[in-house]
């Protein structure tokens, strides 16, 4: 299938960003931050922490630029999921996704942007661990990796089901770009290690940077988890290789 049959419609994100905005600035206060950090032009992964449901509409409505979100497929139902899709969002299931890391792929191929919660599960949004399939579109896109720090959808107290109240007040601050190249004489599985782990270094330190500057502070408990992922997939080219990895080998368990 050729890739721009994969990626969803660039028209489709048109509406969906003012919508995100109105979440933003009519429901809720949000802050934004950083938007001068963020290319008006080229491929771009926007990787935020993940705190709450709120995260990925928020972002949207807070960034400069259109996306397309990678959002588990179990969202993707009833009303919801005609909003999802109407809206471009790209569907991911959590057991493993070749054709959603494909759609991904696509979108930034063609310039465009895509915006993935690389934690893989609601947490504390500290950025303790990023799974690897925002590694592999890094690696073989070649496309900037945005980092975003998402403050105040959870606060401490909160269960990482509930939606906060309508005025509660939001931060959603951009980083500086960070642009990932594979190492020479370096396999595929330990280029993507490295590349996940720059990620998260580079996520985690932006997330206490926007706490500092906003005076935002993340929840202090951690809230119950059910084993949640939001994005995986294998290689969408081969079976999994020394050249270019595998990006459904995860390291770490929900």
């Amino acid at each position: 299938m050729a890739e721009v049959e994969l990626a969803p419609a660039r028209w489709r994100t048109w509406w969906s960003r003012p919508v995100g905005r109105v979440l933003d600035h009519i429901v809720y206060r949000t802050t934004v931050g950083g938007r001068r950090n963020v290319p008006a032009y080229g491929p771009l992964i926007f990787a935020a922490n993940h705190l709450s449901y709120l995260d990925g509409p928020v972002m949207v409505g807070a960034a400069p630029r259109y996306m397309h979100v990678l959002v588990k497929r179990e969202m993707f139902v009833g009303f919801l999921g005609r909003v999802l899709r109407a809206s471009g969002q790209i569907p991911v299931d959590r057991s493993g996704d070749r054709r959603a890391l494909l759609r991904a792929m696509a979108v930034l191929k063609r310039g465009g942007c895509v915006g993935i919660l690389p934690e893989g599960k609601r947490g504390s949004g500290n950025a303790e661990s990023v799974n690897s399939g925002v590694a592999w579109l890094a690696l073989n896109s070649g496309a900037a990796v945005v980092p975003v720090a998402i403050l105040g959808t959870r606060i401490t107290g909160d269960h990482r089901n509930k939606i906060p109240a309508p005025g509660r007040r939001l931060q959603v601050v951009f980083g500086t770009p960070l642009t990932i190249g594979r190492e020479p004489a370096v396999s595929g599985r330990v280029s993507m290690d490295r590349a996940a782990e720059q990620i998260r270094l580079r996520l985690a330190a932006h997330v206490q940077a926007a706490i500092a500057t906003t005076g935002q502070q993340l929840p202090a408990d951690e809230s119950p988890a059910s084993g949640e992922r939001t994005i995986s997939g294998d290689d969408p080219a081969h079976q999994p290789s020394t050249a270019d990895g595998d990006p459904t080998e995860q390291h770490e368990g929900k």
